[in-house]
């Protein structure tokens, strides 16, 4: 939380956004490197939650508030939300009360709405996303470019690297529209496929976190495909125009450090939840066949 806080006096501003440290060589982006620890403090902290006291909850729940205020302070909402909505999806499958639950989604709705109306460009950015030829050279032109690419990729797609798109037409194309220039050099079969793969990496985290043999583990798991799956997901959606342009990397996909190491922290931490519900499987098979 200290370096979110330091990119308020100390960081670099790129795109409007002041979301980086440069320390010496390094460009460090604190608030995509959090993400992991983020995952295992509230697994910890909602997997005891009937357990803790009020001023162990009273305490995390400021922490979290105060990273995700802060996050939303660089500005960066697209960001913030994964994190409220991680945040959210642990608590969901840890149980906890859905009167609160709501109650959270409804403040995160209502900071949400604040920020975008107190910042010009992300309120551009939304109103170009509903209609983004209206400026297509202005504040719609990295949508338009994006579909363009998508558009173009037709069924099999211009081949690998033949992308033409990426050829300086389509801004950021390297981390937050990553997928526009896959879908133009392998097509609808391409990214249909992908798709597939995204959907079966979901139904294989659900899977691990119903097998895993305790709590923490579970929301550990569940946290870690929430963050993975989740934010795939809304990469898809704003290059493919569903919902507004915002800076997120596709995981394990995109060029970027920080969203790489983040990405492979947090499949580390899946990957330790599945070696666990494996043994788990192992152990009560070999109880059956001891019992017969």
């Amino acid at each position: 939380m200290v370096l979110i806080a330091s990119t308020s006096f100390f960081g670099s501003t790129v795109n409007g956004s002041t979301r980086w440290l440069i320390i010496g060589p390094l460009q460090v982006q604190p608030s995509e490197l959090i993400k992991p620890f983020i995952i295992l403090q509230s697994a910890k902290l909602f997997g005891q939650w009937e357990r803790a006291n009020s001023e162990k909850k009273l305490f995390w729940l400021t922490i979290f508030a105060s990273i995700i205020l802060l996050i939303i302070k660089q500005p960066n909402l697209s960001t913030a939300a994964l994190t409220g909505i991680l945040l959210w999806m642990i608590a969901l499958a840890a149980g906890i009360n859905s009167k609160y639950l709501f109650n959270t989604a409804l403040s995160g709705l209502i900071i949400g709405s604040i920020s975008i109306l107190s910042n010009e460009y992300q309120k551009i950015r939304v109103m170009s996303f509903l209609n983004p030829w209206e400026d297509p050279q202005g504040s719609g032109y990295q949508l338009v470019q994006s579909l363009y690419a998508i558009g173009s990729g037709g069924l099999f797609g211009e081949g690998y690297g033949l992308s033409m798109q990426k050829l300086q037409y389509l801004p950021i194309q390297s981390t937050d529209f990553i997928f526009a220039v896959f879908a133009e050099e392998f097509g609808f079969f391409g990214s249909i496929l992908l798709l597939s793969f995204l959907l079966i990496f979901a139904y294989l985290t659900l899977k691990i976190s119903l097998g895993c043999r305790n709590n923490y583990s579970k929301l550990i798991s569940m946290g870690s495909g929430t963050i993975l799956v989740g934010q795939a997901i809304m990469h898809l959606a704003v290059s493919s125009g569903a919902m507004p342009t915002t800076g997120l990397p596709l995981p394990l996909i995109s060029y970027g450090g920080n969203s790489l190491i983040a990405s492979l922290l947090i499949a580390a931490l899946l990957v330790r939840s599945s070696i666990e519900s494996t043994d788990l499987l192992i152990q009560n098979s070999s109880n059956r066949l001891l019992d017969r």
